[in-house]
């Protein structure tokens, strides 16, 4: 679609996965991996993985006493494989025109979100939220909520900038100001904004400037 968005914001608050960087494969192939060493259904547990904190998914598929050697195994696994990861289009350009005014908020642990971001050579962000630093992971608001806090803005001055439905419903029920979805996965969730990737957007003067590759996008933005 051909248009043009301007978001006026004070912070842009992005998940990771999906959205900076493309490591949909690598995740596959590990989740695969662990189901299959746990006697899972690879297929199951793939289709609840997308934006849910790894304690969230083993809990789903093992008992307690197994929880803390399933999360171990599965972080160990995922961290050997974060080297093929590969930046999302459009990142490298965008975080480098951002001043100190963003943040990462994901339901990875800091250290596979750090092994990922170095590995698609991205810059450690100004504030980072991870799995460990909420009690309760998105859908809940509390990772951008905490985001905001941290950059010293209100979450309703802020752009959140998700993939998955659990990361636009976060966003959302923080109430930021925006919330842009990124792929044709978040077609499926609420966000107003969709974006193939982030080619076309660019920071200047206090706003996100979107243009090309919209997938969608309001009738009177």
């Amino acid at each position: 679609m051909s248009a043009k968005i301007d978001l006026t914001c004070d912070g842009v608050l992005f998940d990771c996965d999906g959205v900076l960087v493309d490591s949909t494969e690598s995740g596959e192939r590990a989740w695969t991996r662990w189901a299959d060493e746990f006697g899972l259904d690879p297929a199951r547990v793939l289709d609840g993985v997308h934006g849910r904190r790894s304690t969230e998914t083993v809990s789903l598929f093992l008992p307690t006493d197994l929880h803390a050697q399933a999360l171990q195994r599965i972080e160990a696994i995922e961290i050997e494989d974060a080297a093929t990861t590969m930046p999302i289009p459009g990142a490298r350009r965008l975080l480098k025109t951002l001043p100190a005014n963003w943040a990462v908020v994901t339901s990875a642990s800091e250290a596979l979100v750090k092994a990922r971001l170095h590995a698609a050579g991205l810059p450690t962000p100004p504030v980072l939220i991870t799995a460990g630093d909420v009690t309760v992971g998105k859908p809940a608001p509390d990772g951008y909520l905490q985001a905001a806090a941290r950059l010293g803005f209100a979450i309703n001055r802020c752009a959140v900038v998700e993939d998955s439905q659990a990361g636009v419903a976060a966003g959302l029920q923080a109430r930021a100001l925006h919330v842009v979805g990124v792929g044709a996965r978040a077609l499926s969730t609420e966000a107003s904004i969709v974006v193939q990737d982030l080619t076309g957007i660019r920071w200047s003067h206090g706003a996100l400037h979107l243009s090309d590759n919209l997938l969608r996008y309001p009738a009177h933005p």
